[in-house]
This record gives structure tokens, sequence and C-alpha cells, in this order.
């Protein structure tokens, strides 16, 4: 669901967008640009860390570096 806003902006930074952001794609742009700087759902950020647990190559991965964990540690 998309919700219309009403903002203001600074003269020069409208003028940037509207030289360099194709018309019609300017709300696209700003939803893109807002969202980029906003912090991630720790929902959503979690269940890309529970899906990266499952990924072969991380396993792999870590198995390959298994052998240097300890050494040269005192313990």
């Amino acid at each position: 669901m998309s919700v219309r806003l009403n903002i203001t902006m600074d003269d020069d930074v409208y003028a940037r967008l509207k030289r360099e952001v194709p018309p019609k794609k300017l709300s696209a742009f700003i939803a893109a640009a807002v969202r980029s700087k906003l912090h991630p759902a720790a929902k959503t950020l979690d269940a890309a860390y529970r899906a990266a647990r499952k990924e072969e190559w991380r396993k792999q991965l870590e198995d390959d570096w298994k052998s240097t964990e300890g050494e040269g540690w005192p313990k």
C-alpha cells in the first residue's frame, strides 16, 4: 500500500532530483533512499541470520578456519 506525502526540501536538492532522476521514478527513488537509511527490523535480521547459518559454503569456510582458532594463544 502506498501513502501520499507532502514534504519540503531545499531548492538545490530538488533541482538535482529533477535533473538526475527520470520522470515518474521520483517516488521510487525517494522510497529507496529512505529505506536504505532506516535500520532493518530485528525480525528481518534474525531471519537473514538463520538463513545464512544454513548456507553450505559458510559451513565449509568455518571448517577451513577451525584449525587456526587456537593457534598461538595461551590456554
